[in-house]
């Protein structure tokens, strides 16, 4: 079985391929968390900027846009607000990405980062983009070019087109809950799910009548390339994604959830959309219902 819509994500045999083509623009977008497996994230989540990283070497031509320094929206309770449409077109300009270019995103992770830039520039009306399966890990553990030089774009004119459709509100995914007119899937590990994991966000639990599908288990853990397509659908079946008319992601912070929008995306789901709020801010309202177990 196939990806219905395989377009969105190339190989590294592809790319290596491509590297030359002045059509293309690759981006890493690496954001490092290296206390989340601890105690200390129930009190801060770290967040490290990946470009230290991406200046010891990376893929030949790449360029690194950074989500924690570049496209930052003003939301202070939030770890990753939306920037405004006229911010996120002066970044993506500033980096040579717009009309004529296509775009290969990749991370040193499992996708995921990749997966919320590539969210981030369909929202904002960019549908020429794709994800690099496998990302950092699988290109090196093949044994593929590494380089230390800094690309140079000449800016590009992006124009923004909001599409609201593609993230959710809190208020969207508070009546879903009543009506059931959506799935709602939550990307976090099992333990944080059910509510026996670390407290991160200030209170325990699910939204009720989420599934839980870990943005962990879409991957391989050996070469972080995705499994396969059959594979990936049963799991979003059992969770009921292929059985609504929309389907509502959301982790803590907006970041594995990204990764299992694009995933329900690759199989053919097409009304998916992101909750950005996540946990951190549903959780921060007392208010809203939580489920443990």
């Amino acid at each position: 079985m196939t990806f219905k819509n395989s377009q969105y994500l190339v190989e590294t045999d592809w790319l290596a391929e491509h590297l030359n083509d002045p059509a293309l623009r690759i981006v890493e977008c690496n954001v490092g968390m290296p206390n989340y497996h601890t105690e200390s994230a129930a009190d801060h989540i770290e967040l490290v900027s990946g470009r230290g990283d991406y200046e010891q070497g990376h893929i030949p031509g790449a360029d690194f846009v950074d989500l924690l320094t570049e496209l930052m929206g003003d939301d202070k309770h939030l770890m990753f607000p939306l920037p405004t449409p006229a911010r996120f077109a002066e970044v993506m300009s500033r980096h040579g990405i717009g009309k004529g270019v296509r775009v290969v995103l990749y991370d040193r992770t499992m996708n995921a980062w990749a997966a919320r830039l590539w969210w981030m520039l369909r929202t904002f009306g960019f549908d020429d983009v794709v994800v690099l399966n496998g990302g950092w890990l699988k290109w090196t553990g093949e044994d593929r070019p590494i380089s230390l030089a800094l690309p140079e774009h000449a800016p590009r004119n992006f124009e923004a087109r909001y599409r609201p459709e593609l993230i959710a509100g809190k208020d969207e995914v508070l009546a879903s809950i009543d009506d059931g007119s959506s799935c709602l899937i939550n990307a976090l590990e099992p333990e944080e799910f059910t509510g026996r994991g670390p407290d991160r966000y200030g209170r325990r639990g699910h939204i009720p009548t989420s599934s839980n599908v870990p943005a962990r288990v879409l991957a391989d853990l050996q070469t972080h390339a995705y499994l396969d397509a059959e594979v990936l659908r049963e799991r979003f079946e059992a969770a009921g994604a292929f059985g609504k008319d929309r389907v509502i992601t959301y982790c803590g912070g907006a970041i594995a959830g990204s990764s299992d929008a694009f995933v329900l995306t690759l199989l053919g789901v097409d009304n998916v959309a992101l909750y950005n709020g996540s946990m951190q801010e549903w959780a921060a309202d007392p208010q809203l219902p939580l489920e443990t177990a």
